[in-house]
């Protein structure tokens, strides 16, 4: 990987271009994995390029914050995605996904597989479909629904209430 000096960032970043990709890094990281790494385009050799850091972003990116095509993070956004949070067509998700075809423990699309799930048609514990009314489910998602409409402080204060109930 060539380093280039940046005028504006003096010796922060690394960077290189092929003929045929780019790829661009901060130098900034942990553990050896940049903060934040953007990759398109594949080597000489015609492998793709892929975008590895806590935050990245390119076609293959594998990171704490991933954005691509194909994504694998903690939080992944993209056309294909694995994590903990995914949001994509297919989002292979364990916590929450969203997406076309979605798993997780909450899962929200129109082909859903997980614990509670919202879609035209799926599997779940406790699902929510046009087919399929689980009123468990029902009183879940509009449990979540009412949280996000509600001011941070009325949040704290259920959460606190939960607290002290043991829940």
């Amino acid at each position: 990987m060539a380093a280039e000096k940046n005028p504006d960032c003096g010796e922060t970043t690394c960077y290189s271009q092929g003929p045929m990709g780019f790829q661009w890094k901060t130098r900034i990281g942990l553990l050896g994995i940049p903060l934040v790494c953007v990759a398109y385009g594949s080597d000489e050799a015609g492998k793709p390029k892929i975008a590895k850091g806590f935050v990245a972003i390119g076609r293959i990116a594998i990171g704490g914050l991933a954005i691509g095509q194909y994504a694998i993070g903690l939080i992944a956004i993209g056309q294909v995605v694995l994590g903990a949070i995914g949001f994509g067509q297919l989002a292979l998700s364990l916590a929450v996904g969203f997406g076309q075809c979605a798993t997780g423990f909450f899962a929200v699309g129109q082909f859903v597989v997980g614990k509670y799930a919202r879609g035209q048609f799926g599997w779940a514990e406790h699902l929510w479909s046009p087919g399929h009314t689980d009123m468990e489910a029902v009183a879940m998602f509009e449990t979540i629904d009412w949280l996000f409409q509600q001011d941070i402080h009325v949040i704290w204060e259920n959460i606190k209430d939960a607290i002290n109930l043991g829940i």
